[in-house]
């Protein structure tokens, strides 16, 4: 009699040949999962070329409007993060907390609504405001370093700039700019745990001083005293103190109050220092604040910020009337408001005209009130309705605005005309030239109402040809991908065949059945001479490296696809002689396996469908158990409870409200599923139903391992409680709370290296071990979600577990051997059946409710930061990410071993299941390839490239 292992039988001694075999086999999967990554990580780039290309190109002459500019210098006051219906709503007594801006609006000046695109971060909403343009979101991924693509700015043609205010912000735009006076503060004010109002009383404080100081300096003075100087105070008050305390806290609202104490004091030191009501003042910010102290997606309260405009050069406010008030048929950039959009009742300006722009457009508007050329780089288009112009310099104004977005197109159009075999022009654009020529006259004529519409239409034609040629290789480049994902999946689908089923012995000669291959020189020499052309074509073209990089994966994969015709045409002959069944079973699981990715690539957005998913398998799983096993084994209603206890948390709010007594709880919740584990590993193994689960060869190499556990997670629940209730009383984080929370959430990591060998101890130990940090990352619910995910995890386990039992898979060696004959597999595993591809589709539900069950992954806005308190409070933008998707991932990680578990129990090869998982994987991702958007809100462009990104 054999002596049994964990999960198999004793391993035998085996012949050279099959050596050989399985080392050949190991070097061929080793190469084919480099070849995956590499091209996932190719075809991942794709997207940027294809729908995020840098619109930024360069050699093209600046545009100086042809009048006398209204005034002599700029102010411009951004507060970080302030979100509009907190800076114009009025508090909980009817007091207003912008007291003098909202003056300014009455008397003085014009406002709006400035509307920002996605993604709403700091880096973009600036570039956005002082450069013109929408930045591509793969510069954020660049991180916060000074300039990664170089551009122009409002700040590169002033004569002189003074900036004052974040070190993450300021350098970006003066750190290498000559004509400028620049200062911030050290990285470590920027202190959550604090009201960071006081940052932005440091950058008006720097100010106030070197004004005055200007007064003694005559070199200081002479600056100051310049035409087309700008003056720079980035506030970070509120982003911070909406970070630390949420939009909607005291310490926020107060922050309001504080920057609008700020606009005063510029306002009126520089009124007293010049004395020449020369000066333009623009207040705005970058982006808003979600309720959850978040922002980067395109959520109202992220995208509307506000706009106020007033001193020289800038109208006067007027009623608000039908008259006056524009419907131009069109959305905003953040794609939630039109121009027609009524204001709110309660901000108390209904009478007041409001003029909305697109945040690029403040770009323009800062250029033309102090005569700058607008930068090159912009797309923004002038308002107008801000400006103090007779007629014909408002039309100049826009000429100059037009002109400038069209020696962009023009720069664009003669780039690739050079690059380009067969070039196709922008056709409303081929007679420009004409179209310039009749404006001037009109111009000339004085006919200024028909130049201002052709001018404005020209620039909208302009804009139109500028996406024509940021799309130009669209069409290709989608072409030549979708290609390569469909070779990539045939490629694996071909080897998932010919290595881990019984197929090629049945459809091929014995002596060609054990993985071998075929070389037809013709079909590579063909290969190689198509991927020769192309190279050629490309590099004609003057094409970007990884465009080659594209061909060459597809051509190659399709190479290798098609030098395996022989393997092919036996496999159709095949599918042709067996029974109609087989081939409607074959097609049954395929279409059932793609209508559940469908389902879960509709999840993405829709996270009901999990709820659904998970009531159904609380249904139908233990139904089929009914039958088979009697119900006193308690397995059935487990497996339903499990499952339906998991089903609510997608049902729950994205936005996790806090609840730090829920935390606490859910650590005794943890405690108690570890101590049921553990009981019934201790007490059922001479259960039939637990027989492969519970097989102890080996001793802990700890006894009392579950205990020391057991109390970290008690701990970690103790802290929770302990460092939350500091940070609400607005005390600083103790050092000493700090490093037991680092020391427990590290040492409760180590531990299940040190569990016993057999899976349900092992799977314990693990779910225990990852408790404490989790715990101590989380402030809401998620905290009872992953007792939950772990409850149902094991469901699965214990299904595939019974099925093992009902179908008695125990087979001795003789018959593994007997069915594995001419397949190279490890002693012990089988081949892979059709029926086995629930494994791996299963692991796809649960992997993504594993990173979506509480909340949306692929939103930046989902990563709550507050989670990173009980760790770091110092704002540290990589470390505290890091501790963010570490908490994300642990919950795939107890996926990842369930399904190694399952793999072992199922005793079917695990490389084939991973196999099958990467397959069910990129399935999702062409789907998700085609809904990648660059226009829209955050929830259509950030999301659809994290999804991509994700599969």
């Amino acid at each position: 009699m054999e002596e049994q292992g964990i999960l198999g039988v004793k391993p035998r001694k085996q012949s050279a040949a099959r050596i050989r075999g399985r080392r050949w086999l190991k070097r061929r999967e080793i190469w084919l999962v480099a070849l995956g990554i590499a091209l996932h990580a190719v075809y991942m780039l794709s997207i940027f070329d294809i729908y995020f290309k840098s619109p930024i190109v360069h050699g093209m002459d600046p545009v100086s409007p042809r009048f006398t500019p209204p005034a002599k210098r700029l102010v411009l006051l951004v507060a970080d993060g302030l979100r509009a219906d907190k800076f114009f709503e009025p508090d909980s007594d009817g007091n207003y907390r912008a007291p003098f801006l909202r003056s300014v609006i009455k008397g003085q000046g014009r406002w709006g609504v400035s509307h920002a695109r996605p993604p709403t971060e700091s880096r973009p909403g600036h570039v956005a405001i002082i450069a013109g343009f929408y930045e591509d979101p793969s510069a954020v991924t660049k991180g916060w370093k000074a300039n990664p693509v170089e551009f122009d700015s409002v700040f590169n043609k002033s004569r002189h700039t003074f900036s004052y205010g974040s070190p993450d912000i300021v350098p970006i735009f003066c750190g290498a700019l000559p004509h400028s006076s620049w200062n911030t503060y050290p990285h470590e004010f920027e202190d959550f745990a604090t009201d960071a109002s006081f940052l932005d009383e440091w950058s008006f404080d720097q100010f106030k001083s070197i004004v005055n100081k200007s007064k003694e300096d005559p070199k200081l003075k002479k600056l100051f005293q310049q035409d087309q100087v700008v003056i720079f105070l980035h506030l970070l008050g509120c982003d911070s103190n909406g970070h630390a305390h949420r939009p909607y806290s005291s310490i926020y609202l107060n922050n309001v109050k504080v920057v609008d104490r700020i606009a005063e004091g510029v306002y009126n030191l520089l009124e007293n220092y010049f004395k020449d009501n020369q000066t333009a003042y623009i207040f705005t910010a970058d982006h808003g604040m979600s309720d959850k102290g978040s922002h980067g997606d395109g959520h109202w309260s992220n995208t509307d910020t506000p706009l106020v405009v007033w001193g020289a050069g800038v109208k006067h406010p007027r009623p608000s009337s039908s008259h006056n008030h524009q419907n131009h048929g069109e959305r905003f950039v953040d794609e939630h408001d039109m121009h027609d959009t009524p204001t709110p009742t309660d901000w108390g300006l209904n009478n007041i005209e409001r003029v909305d722009v697109n945040q690029a457009d403040i770009a323009p508007l800062m250029s033309t009130l102090i005569g700058l050329p607008c930068p090159v780089n912009s797309v923004g288009s002038l308002p107008l309705d801000y400006m103090d112009l007779n007629k014909g310099d408002e039309v100049e104004a826009v000429l100059a605005n037009t002109k400038q977005i069209l020696s962009q197109f023009l720069r664009k159009s003669q780039l690739k005309q050079e690059s380009s075999f067969r070039f196709k022009a922008f056709e409303p654009l081929v007679h420009h030239a004409s179209i310039l020529e009749q404006i001037e006259s009109l111009i000339s004529n004085k006919d200024y109402a028909h130049a201002m519409q052709l001018s404005q239409n020209l620039r909208s034609l302009a804009l139109k040809g500028l996406h024509y040629f940021q799309t130009y290789d669209w069409f290709m480049l989608m072409t030549i991908i979708t290609l390569g994902y469909i070779g990539w999946m045939v490629c694996l689908i071909l080897h998932v065949l010919q290595a881990y089923t019984s197929l090629p012995g049945k459809i091929l000669k014995k002596e060609e059945a054990v993985f071998t291959r075929d070389l037809p020189s013709k079909v590579y020499l063909c290969g190689s001479l198509v991927m020769a052309s192309v190279f050629v074509v490309l590099y004609l073209e003057h094409s970007p490296p990884l465009y080659h990089a594209y061909f060459a994966m597809t051509v190659f994969l399709w190479t290798n696809i098609f030098s395996e015709y022989r393997f092919l045409k036996a496999f159709c002959r095949y599918l042709q002689e067996k029974e109609s069944y087989h081939v409607f079973e074959l097609s049954a699981t395929s279409l059932v396996s793609i209508i559940i990715l469908e389902l879960l690539v509709k999840s993405f957005t829709n996270r009901v469908i999990y709820t659904w998913c998970f009531l159904i398998f609380g249904v139908i799983s233990p139904l089929y158990l009914f039958k088979s096993i009697p119900s006193k084994s308690g397995i059935p209603v487990f497996l339903c409870v499990a499952c339906w206890f998991l089903s609510i948390f997608t049902l729950m709010p994205a936005e996790i409200p806090d609840n730090t007594f829920l935390v606490s709880m859910s650590g005794a919740i943890i405690v108690v599923i570890g101590g049921v584990s553990r009981y019934l590993d201790m007490h059922t193994k001479d259960n039939k139903y637990w027989l492969y689960l519970i097989n102890h060869v080996s001793k802990p190499k700890f006894p009392f391992l579950f205990h020391l556990q057991a109390l970290l997670v008690g701990l970690a629940s103790v802290l929770v409680y302990i460092s939350t209730s500091h940070r609400t009383e607005n005390r600083e984080l103790l050092p000493l709370h700090q490093l037991m929370n680092w020391s427990i959430a590290g040492l409760s990591m180590v531990l299940p290296l040190f569990s016993a060998t057999d899976l349900l101890s092992r799977l314990t130990s693990i779910f225990l071990g990852f408790a404490p940090p989790f715990l101590l990352l989380s402030i809401g619910y998620e905290a009872v979600f992953y007792g939950a995910l772990g409850l149902a995890l094991f469901g699965w386990i214990l299904f595939e577990n019974t099925l093992l039992y009902v179908k008695k898979s125990n087979k001795s060696l003789t018959s593994f051997e007997a069915e594995n004959e001419n397949i190279l597999l490890e002693e012990g595993d089988r081949c892979l059946k059709l029926s086995d591809m629930r494994i791996p589709i299963v692991f796809m539900v649960f992997f993504n409710i594993a990173f979506f069950g509480t909340g949306n992954f692929a939103s930046i806005a989902s990563f709550e930061i507050s989670s990173v308190y009980r760790f770091i409070t110092i704002f540290s933008p990589f470390l505290m990410a890091a501790l963010l998707i570490f908490k994300l991932f642990i919950p795939f990680m107890l996926v990842i071993c369930a399904f190694s578990a399952i793999t072992k129990l199922a005793r079917v090869p695990r490389l084939g299941c991973y196999f099958l998982v990467i397959l069910c994987s990129d399935v999702m991702t062409i789907h998700f390839f085609f809904l990648v958007k660059n226009t829209g809100s955050w929830m259509e462009i950030g999301n659809s490239i994290s999804h991509f990104g994700i599969e």
